[in-house]
């Protein structure tokens, strides 16, 4: 089988895991950086999930904004921000990885973002990482403490199976996947960028490098229900 190309583990503008910062946050999560990947990988899953707060309101998205550095410094961000560190943290143990950016149906969702955003179709980043031969999809964003406040059942991550559909009711239903744009080595900024103002202008602020402020999905979580 081939392996994926040495680019794919490489640090990039935006997955800049040879800063103080990633690497800060990369020897907290795990506890052997010589240790089997997938195991690394699945300890760097929950550190970013449950580590790093799942935050849609404030949120940077400009080229600085959506650095790995950046959301190690934050402590928050949404998809786009996490799944970054997420693809720069597994880098800095050698571990390839790339972006994967598609339409959701979301269901973490409260009635003021579902205004903000235009519907309940968003659009979404998560990761896929290289173990034991073959990708593997990993969507380390929706925390702990965050789905238990919406009554939601958290994402797991084993490093076989895909960690993609989050389960959001007991009855087995899940996020909704309508559209995948593809699998990208770096952040493809522009398009991203360009996406998020064409798709959901009113969740940006007046300049379109940022999401609006005024609210904290924390707050809004009884709306939700």
């Amino acid at each position: 089988m081939t392996n994926p190309p040495d680019r794919l583990t490489r640090p990039t503008a935006f997955l800049d895991y040879e800063t103080d910062e990633v690497q800060g946050f990369v020897d907290h999560a795990v506890k052997d950086r010589s240790a089997d990947r997938t195991a690394n990988a699945i300890e760097l899953y929950y550190a970013v999930r449950d580590g790093v707060f799942y935050e849609v309101y404030g949120a940077s998205l400009s080229p600085d904004g959506l650095k790995a550095s950046h959301t190690v410094t934050a402590k928050s961000g949404f998809c786009l921000h996490k799944s970054v560190l997420y693809a720069a943290a597994v880098r800095a143990l050698g571990i390839p990885s790339r972006l994967v950016y598609s339409d959701v149906r979301n269901h973490l969702a409260s009635p003021r973002l579902l205004e903000h955003i235009g519907g309940d179709v968003f659009f979404h980043g998560l990761t896929e990482v290289h173990l034991n031969g073959r990708w593997v999809k990993a969507t380390p964003v929706f925390n702990q403490i965050l789905c238990k406040l919406y009554g939601m059942r958290t994402l797991e991550f084993d490093g076989v199976s895909d960690s993609l559909y989050h389960p959001f009711d007991e009855g087995g239903g899940s996020m909704e996947f309508l559209t995948e744009h593809g699998s990208f080595d770096d952040v493809p900024y522009d398009f991203v960028i360009d996406t998020m103002r064409r798709r959901h202008p009113k969740f940006l602020n007046a300049a379109g490098t940022d999401t609006v402020r005024g609210g904290r999905l924390i707050d809004e979580s009884a709306t939700a229900r």
